[in-house]
């Protein structure tokens, strides 16, 4: 089966041993690797949940159209939130409606809170599977 590595030229550099994604053409599936909100020079962009929560989704949105695919193809998503309480799901779901604009299906989605995420002042990160 052939896994081709994805490291769009708009994400920062990885260090050679993971990759933005992999694209799995023998079964039509693209999976990304967390995504943050973070720039070419890995830098973090935005303030705010809101802010980081687009910025994160643009990564994916790179990630999968090196992949051949699209944000409307995504299956599975997963958000991990550091600090994640109960209270926030209302919060949650509205950046996720802002996200899904114009996309026929939700995908089937799990929110995890976590200690922390890749580096400090990261405030989500975002996996998800997407057909080809």
């Amino acid at each position: 089966m052939a896994i081709i590595p994805l490291n769009p030229p708009e994400l920062p550099a990885l260090t050679g041993v993971i990759s933005h994604g992999v694209k799995l053409p023998d079964v039509g599936l693209v999976y990304t690797a967390g995504q943050v909100a973070w720039d070419a020079e890995g830098n973090v962009v935005g303030d705010d949940l809101a802010e980081q929560f687009r910025k994160a989704y643009e990564n994916i949105d790179r990630v999968l159209e090196a992949g051949g695919t699209s944000r409307d193809k995504i299956v599975k998503e997963t958000i991990f939130l550091p600090g994640y309480t109960t209270d926030q799901a209302e919060a949650l779901i509205g950046h996720l409606v802002e996200a899904r604009t114009g996309h026929p299906a939700p995908p089937a989605s799990t929110a995890v809170g976590v200690e922390s995420l890749y580096a400090d002042g990261f405030l989500v990160e975002i996996e998800v599977v997407a057909v080809i």
